[in-house]
């Protein structure tokens, strides 16, 4: 995923730009930056490795001397950014949240308009925040340039740039990820989580619409281009990405998980001893869980968070699934002969669900239930870098399908997403048997809309059902 942070006042503005940015770190693992711009000094930036430290710690010597009135800062899991790019446009800073899925055509493209290379990341793939800054060269104007780069990039892609005049922030086309807008006096600022300004003395102005372009100066922010009609925002940002304090487009990402859980639990036959969140994703899931069923909500494990922050999970995923693993401590005496219903926010590969209850066999329990709070995944997300993996048979779904089906490529997953098919019901028996789960029940898709509040027909719910 990743995240961004940009600010626009009439004094320095890297303080808050600092503190803005790392309240992002829950985003992104590997990367961050931060660039800023001042009237005297031009532009400055700086780009730090964040796998084995959390952002603070690798920025808290730049800030000492980094100055400017305006800036924008970023948590990358992957390329590293901010960029400066000098073009006919002038100098400025770009950084990008979202996903490139015809990334070969577009260099195609512009190889073919005379543009000579690309760096190459130390991966092989060209830095996709680059790629957008040579969409944007393309056009006359940097408003043309980010409208082009919004309607050929195949994926998404929300930007800030920071330029001389101003911070252009716009977001992605179908408005996948969301640009909240704060304002205090003298300042603004421009946040991929709306509650990252809050304790910076900013109030929320108010979110753009999908696809929309602003230009933020201390004075104000005006509308480049207007949001479009049809939006299709992540609706896993409230399931998992997004921080408990946050919102988007009005719906708090605490309560909406606490719907989900209510919702869960309703539908549920399971007589557990407790209800557990894993921490800390399925926590607040768990508690709407527990609140509407009156079962207890109990803590059986604890994470082990003061020197282990997620900025700390490395990007191999074998080292995160024990990472993961190590990080928690079992409360025996709160597990010893109970009976466990788990929440966590989704099963992906089932790697750490099946270590998790694993885990708290050892640790004496009689019996562990699993609740994910999303329906089962089917598809690899194509928008938002959701899961890096090579491909979509990393899903335990699919390799419970492929063995339900045998090796065909011509699989109809439709019936595997309809919780009333039979299909559906055996692919989510082999599921549970295979990671030994006493039981396990996803949540229903119909549910999970209904637990957001938004119309489905603005939600994307693709990794789920495959439409678009």
């Amino acid at each position: 995923m990743g995240g961004f942070f940009g600010v626009a006042s009439k004094e320095d503005c890297t303080f808050d730009l600092f503190f803005g940015t790392d309240y992002h770190s829950h985003l992104g693992t590997r990367r961050a930056g931060l660039a800023v711009y001042d009237e005297q000094k031009g532009f400055d930036r700086a780009i730090h490795n964040i796998e084995n430290a959390p952002f603070r710690t690798k920025f808290d010597n730049d800030i000492g001397h980094m100055k400017g009135c305006m800036g924008i800062g970023s948590i990358s899991d992957y390329e590293p950014q901010p960029l400066i790019v000098r073009s006919h446009h002038g100098t400025y800073a770009i950084t990008t949240v979202g996903k490139i899925n015809n990334t070969d055509d577009i260099v195609e493209k512009i190889f073919h308009t005379g543009h000579t290379h690309f760096l190459e990341m130390s991966g092989g793939d060209i830095n996709a925040t680059e790629l957008v800054a040579a969409i944007i060269n393309q056009k006359d104007n940097l408003i043309e340039g980010i409208r082009y780069a919004q309607e050929l990039i195949d994926g998404s892609m929300t930007m800030l740039l920071l330029t001389p005049r101003g911070l252009y922030a716009a977001r992605d086309w179908m408005g996948r990820t969301p640009v909240s807008i704060g304002r205090k006096e003298d300042a603004y600022c421009a946040s991929f989580e709306s509650f990252a300004y809050l304790n910076l003395g900013y109030t929320e102005e108010r979110e753009l619409g999908p696809g929309e372009i602003v230009v933020m100066t201390p004075e104000g922010v005006r509308t480049l281009a207007k949001a479009g009609e049809e939006m299709k925002i992540c609706t896993f940002l409230w399931v998992y990405y997004g921080y408990p304090s946050s919102s988007y487009e009005g719906i708090s990402v605490e309560k909406m998980r606490y719907n989900c859980g209510a919702r869960l639990a309703r539908r549920d036959d399971a007589q557990p001893d407790i209800v557990a969140g894993v921490p800390d994703s399925g926590t607040a899931h768990a508690i709407g869980y527990a609140n509407e069923s009156g079962i207890p909500f109990s803590r059986p494990f604890i994470k082990y968070t003061p020197t282990w922050p997620r900025s700390f999970m490395p990007t191999i995923q074998s080292r995160r699934n024990l990472i993961a693993k190590m990080k928690l401590i079992p409360v025996h005496d709160l597990i010893q002969g109970r009976s466990l219903l788990l929440i966590d926010d989704s099963i992906v590969r089932g790697t750490q669900m099946r270590e998790t209850t694993e885990f708290l066999y050892q640790s004496g329990a009689r019996e562990v239930h699993i609740r994910p709070a999303c329906p089962p995944l089917l598809y690899g997300c194509k928008y938002l870098n959701f899961s890096r993996s090579s491909s979509e048979m990393d899903l335990i779904t699919r390799q419970v399908i492929r063995e339900l089906e045998g090796d065909r490529e011509d699989v109809d997953l439709e019936p595997y997403a309809d919780p009333e098919s039979e299909q559906y019901r055996a692919m989510i028996e082999r599921i549970g048997q295979k990671l030994n789960f006493t039981s396990l029940r996803y949540h229903r898709l119909d549910d999970m809309i209904d637990s957001v509040g938004i119309d489905r027909c603005k939600l994307c719910t693709y990794c789920w059902d495959g439409k678009e």
